[in-house]
């Protein structure tokens, strides 16, 4: 754990410590909990934490993105909350100060040609590098094949992956669970494919990681991203700047294609839930019935089944 150095500095740490331990990662809130320990000393301030000092944090320096704002406003909101019961001086922040939507950013389900495109432009990625580009398809169509979260791929070790099984240990996911995950068939070959050149490329490396870069370093989940980034906008999927289609949407494609087949099937989709929820890694089920509105598929196949059901009129009659 990095240090921290403001006048807040052993109660950030005591509280970071704290909710990692309760098993939640709190990686990103651990970062925007670091910079506001940089901005409170930087400002050299003393004495006890106040609504101006929160205030000033949360809206310096972020282009005027309320979402941005709230989100770091909320997450020193919620250290308040646990810095009173030692300082009571500590005021009550108000949670409405900065509002913005929680409403979920809209998923891009990938039709299969896109997700073809991108596996054949992973491919070319870097043709001085080939291992490059072996490495990033492996990766792609892991991930579209499992729904495993960006995060949950570039964590795999090689003792993760059992190449002879096809099953993959997901350890350390979200509220610190682990899964086991098994894998189509034709997602083993690419793994083993990928196993044996990067094992041709990089003899003798140390690195735990299963999926390593050039510079013999276990993936970060930026870097992937980054990459994905990058495939989408060779094939006309993201524009050169702005926003567009996530790694993540990778995991909702999986998702929605899985419901999409059980529907089509005639299986009971309610009682299925739980086996995906399971899979997927998550901790609520409601999180897996997020994909039944997500997509126009689904809806047009869940109507056809309502209308199926319906007695006949008498025009039909």
């Amino acid at each position: 754990m990095r240090q921290f150095s403001s006048v807040f500095a052993a109660r950030l740490a005591e509280y970071v410590a704290l909710r990692r331990k309760l098993g939640f990662q709190f990686k990103v809130q651990a970062n925007i909990l670091y910079a506001f320990d940089r901005h409170a000393h930087q400002k050299g301030h003393v004495g006890p934490l106040t609504t101006e000092l929160v205030f000033d944090f949360a809206t310096t320096e972020l282009n005027g993105s309320t979402l941005k704002q709230a989100r770091r406003y909320q997450v020193v909101r919620n250290f308040a909350d646990y810095l009173a019961t030692f300082e009571p001086d500590t005021p009550v922040l108000d949670p409405k100060a900065i509002r913005s939507s929680r409403t979920r950013p809209a998923a891009h389900i990938y039709s299969e040609a896109e997700i073809a495109s991108l596996l054949e432009e992973a491919k070319r990625l870097s043709p001085r590098y080939p291992v490059c580009g072996t490495t990033l398809h492996a990766i792609v169509g892991l991930a579209a094949s499992t729904g495993l979260r960006v995060g949950e791929v570039s964590r795999l070790d090689r003792v993760d992956v059992d190449l002879e099984t096809g099953v993959l240990m997901i350890r350390r996911t979200k509220f610190a669970k682990d899964r086991l995950v098994p894998v189509h068939a034709s997602t083993l070959e690419v793994l083993r494919h990928y196993a044996l050149v990067r094992d041709a490329h990089y003899p003798n490396t140390d690195c735990p990681a299963f999926f390593i870069n050039r510079r013999r370093r276990r993936y970060s989940r930026h870097t992937v991203e980054h990459e994905f980034w990058k495939l989408g906008r060779r094939i006309g999927l993201r524009g050169p700047k702005g926003k567009g289609p996530r790694f993540h949407d990778l995991r909702h494609t999986f998702a929605v294609r899985r419901l999409v087949a059980w529907y089509q099937e005639g299986a009971d989709v309610q009682a299925t839930l739980p086996v995906l929820a399971t899979y997927m890694g998550h901790v609520c089920y409601s999180d897996t019935a997020y994909y039944l509105k997500a997509s126009s598929e689904l809806l047009r196949i869940a109507v056809d089944r309502f209308q199926h059901h319906l007695p006949p009129t008498e025009v039909e009659r």
